[in-house]
């Protein structure tokens, strides 16, 4: 189960209120563990899937935090609109690759950026068409509550009032978990019942081969890429066609987890290491 622990990742419920940080902190520490990190943050107002890695997985944050977000939210604009116009002028102006510049609160510089909207679609309206329920899918790293708003200077004013990650990548709501669930699981397994603390890990090895290629390598060559050895393709079984130079992929012996190296575009080394699980 240490093992487990140190190299897994759990699908946290984010309520409103706390940072993502402060909710990875909590893991953490009720834990025990040396470090974890959130894959994607949320605004301490959001709410919804915020997967964390523990352990030496936060090695592999990177691999996942970049994937495509879902989201459901509302819209509230100042005026009375009607919602098949209001559609269509987002459908006109904010699907498909857009610009951005991330807003005055965020963690990462403010200078424009591309990103792409895939469907932004309002669900509902309130009585007082001041009010609309929206689904959404975004490229990672689109700032929602900047839609609204800037979708708000063409109307006459508008901006996000909740919003839930409802989707991070290969991380949904159907293996999601308050707080307040993993606290009691946590209290069981330090009695010793870790049977739905297990539950809700998921090991590293088994989620980097949802969002990376994986490739097999012959038991004869472990040793050496233990050791920082760069792969050779002599060494990989199977066929690795279906890759790209510069593209990152998995390695495995067997169901051993070995690093993820990247491929190269030299003759005999096929693959370079990014990291390595030893």
């Amino acid at each position: 189960m240490d093992k487990l622990l140190n190299f897994s990742l759990i699908n946290i419920d984010k309520p409103a209120g706390p940072t993502s940080f402060s909710v990875s902190d909590f893991v953490r520490k009720s834990l025990n563990l040396k470090k974890t990190s959130h894959m994607g943050t949320l605004d301490p107002k959001v709410t919804g899937v915020l997967p964390i890695t523990l352990g030496r997985a936060c090695k592999l944050a990177g691999y996942f935090i970049k994937h495509d977000k879902d989201y459901a939210g509302i819209l509230h604009t100042h005026k009375e609109q009607e919602l098949n116009n209001l559609q269509k002028l987002i459908d006109k102006k904010f699907i498909g690759k857009i610009k951005q510049i991330p807003p005055n609160r965020s963690a990462v510089k403010r200078e424009e950026r591309e990103r792409e909207v895939y469907h932004f679609v309002l669900k509902e309206q309130s009585e007082d068409k001041k009010h609309f329920l929206f689904e959404c899918s975004v490229q990672g790293g689109t700032y929602i509550r900047k839609i609204c708003s800037d979708l708000g200077e063409l109307i006459g004013g508008a901006h996000m009032g909740e919003l839930r990650r409802t989707r991070a990548g290969i991380f949904d709501e159907s293996k999601l978990y308050k707080l307040e669930e993993f606290e009691d699981a946590v209290e069981k397994y330090k009695k010793g019942k870790e049977e739905e603390l297990k539950e809700m890990l998921i090991p590293a090895e088994v989620a980097i081969k949802k969002v990376l290629k994986s490739f097999e390598v012959d038991k004869r060559a472990v040793k050496s890429l233990h050791n920082g050895k760069p792969l050779f393709r002599k060494d990989l079984i199977g066929s690795v066609e279906k890759i790209k130079d510069k593209e990152s992929f998995a390695l495995f012996c067997g169901k051993n987890f070995i690093g993820v190296y990247k491929k190269t575009s030299e003759k005999e080394i096929f693959g370079r290491a990014e990291f390595v699980f030893n």
